[in-house]
């Protein structure tokens, strides 16, 4: 079997694996609010708040071990990496299916950070197996694993939550993860040839320098944690929302619906995006999707009807869903394979820091300003992240392309 079967092999492979993850990850998304209000008679304003903690901690965790984990796989390679995080996901995932207070819950989701990070692990594993020139289009072929999961995984969980309770869905879950933990045994890890004259092996000084001296990767990193806060601010109380606008009749199944529409729009455009940025650039396209995902969301503070937010969340996932593919293509461009675990890993660690701030943005903001403003906010921080990056674009336009693989 040749390079060329290993990798389309492998990239079949995490297909799967990240179709299961994705799954996961969004089975419980939509009821967590309301697996908290389950656990004893608290004010509205308690749930949205205690909603946006519990999702955020995750990240706090995951924030801090997501360069350790991509520098540890430029080392001793990711397909290790890979298996310990979908066991301790699975693991911490189904535990929270027999705690009773919000505080276990907390403390499972921080637990669960410091193993998430399989998505963009796995975006790690195939981005050194591809070459520069169609790895756009690749990592969007893999983002539609993960995406069509997302996009099946919040109705699934909404139908388990509402006839078999939020316990037991949970339970349910974690099966599914350990299963792309189990898909992860089956790749062959390797990567492609290194262009003459790079390094094997860098130091983080060097990583950090190479990134600092680049200052539209800077940015593209940094805007990472931007577009974060925006796109999560309305995840933790997007079922709450649900609930004002349709009522609480089958509350979970409606919010997986609205949850599904951003990822069916995103399955749609994902591998396109990725093609169309490896043929007109990347930064250019970055900045197209920033500013149209910023005024996709803004018509969000005027919805009055269920169906309008679903309209809204589908187009939001048409616009963002080209972001992440586009953006890790750019970090495969500009950075030498032998750090790109630790660059990706400064990436994935900058978006888990906007995850962290997005859900207590979102709940706080709902909490005291109400819904129409968390798409105020969403909206213009996704037009600002285009702004900034446009910027950086016209005052650096001379700055080279790394040429390393």
């Amino acid at each position: 079997m040749n390079l060329q079967e290993n990798g389309r092999r492998n990239l079949i492979i995490m297909w799967f694996a990240n179709f299961f993850i994705g799954g996961s990850m969004t089975m419980v998304m939509p009821f967590i609010s309301l697996y908290i209000e389950s656990f004893g008679k608290f004010s509205e304003t308690y749930v949205q708040h205690w909603s946006g903690l519990t999702f955020a901690v995750t990240f706090v965790s995951a924030f801090i071990f997501s360069p350790v984990w991509g520098k540890i796989g430029d080392l001793y390679g990711r397909k290790k990496i890979l298996i310990i995080s979908g066991i301790g996901m699975g693991v911490s995932i189904l535990l929270m299916g027999f705690v009773n207070s919000v505080w276990e819950l907390f403390f499972l989701r921080f637990f669960m950070g410091f193993f998430s990070g399989f998505i963009p692990m796995s975006q790690a594993f195939i981005s050194t197996q591809t070459p520069k020139e169609n790895a756009g289009r690749v990592l969007g072929t893999l983002q539609t694993g993960s995406i069509t999961g997302s996009l099946l995984g919040p109705m699934l969980g909404g139908i388990l939550a509402d006839s078999l309770g939020y316990s037991t869905t949970f339970k349910w879950t974690s099966i599914s993860i350990f299963i792309s933990a189990l898909l992860v045994f089956a790749t062959r890890e390797y990567r492609i040839s290194a262009t003459q004259g790079t390094k094997s092996h860098y130091s983080s000084r060097e990583v950090v320098s190479l990134i600092l001296k680049n200052p539209i990767l800077l940015t593209v990193l940094l805007i990472s944690a931007l577009v974060q806060v925006a796109h999560f601010s309305i995840q933790p109380i997007l079922s709450l929302f649900v609930s004002n606008l349709h009522g609480k009749t089958n509350v979970a199944f409606y919010s997986g619906i609205a949850f599904s529409a951003a990822g069916l729009g995103n399955l749609i455009m994902s591998r396109n995006w990725g093609k169309i940025a490896d043929k007109y650039g990347y930064i250019k396209i970055l900045i197209i999707l920033l500013f149209l995902a910023g005024l996709v969301y803004l018509p969000g503070a005027a919805v009055t009807e269920f169906w309008q937010l679903v309209v809204i969340r589908f187009a939001l996932g048409i616009t963002i869903g080209g972001i992440i593919p586009v953006r890790i293509a750019y970090i495969r461009q500009e950075a030498p394979i032998a750090m790109q675990g630790e660059v990706l890993g400064y990436n994935t660690s900058l978006r888990f820091l906007g995850n962290i701030f997005g859900p207590m943005l979102g709940g706080f903001v709902s909490g005291y300003f109400g819904f129409s403003a968390v798409f105020y906010s969403t909206s213009g921080l996704l037009i600002l992240s285009g702004i900034i990056l446009l910027l950086s674009k016209f005052k650096n336009p001379k700055v080279s392309k790394h040429s390393a693989a």
